[in-house]
């Protein structure tokens, strides 16, 4: 259904420094910059990119907007949260863990980008 996500940032190298960190750890790559300076991330058949705005206008967050990021175990949910956290990201929502709801069992990790983006890390525990 999807071929993208992409989020506004004001300060792209704060932006390529939080989402080198978060991708490398759970295996991705740096990101690539195109020639109109966009970040573009690719890994697991996703594109993700970041960039800014081309109203010329500031970037801000989506009210009520979160992005999922599917994760192969809370593992590797933990270290893209840790990642985050450390390259400028802040921890929001509960601490990365468990949750019960109408979903079944999940493993989640909240984080907002160093623009106030709204990102999760998500793995449906068995």
């Amino acid at each position: 259904m999807y071929s993208h996500n992409m989020v506004g940032a004001n300060d792209i190298e704060a932006a390529k420094k939080f989402y080198d960190a978060t991708f490398q750890a759970i295996g991705g790559r740096p990101g690539i910059t195109d020639d109109k300076g966009r970040l573009i991330y690719m890994h697991n058949g996703g594109l993700f990119l970041v960039g800014k705005p081309i109203d010329g206008e500031a970037a801000t967050v989506g009210n009520g907007c979160t992005i999922g990021f599917a994760m192969e175990g809370p593992e590797q949910a933990k270290a893209w949260h840790d990642a985050g956290v450390a390259n400028g990201g802040t921890s929001i929502e509960d601490p990365p863990g468990v949750r019960e709801g109408g979903f079944g069992q999940l493993y989640l990790a909240y984080l907002r980008d160093p623009s106030g983006n709204k990102l999760c890390a998500l793995h449906r525990v068995v």
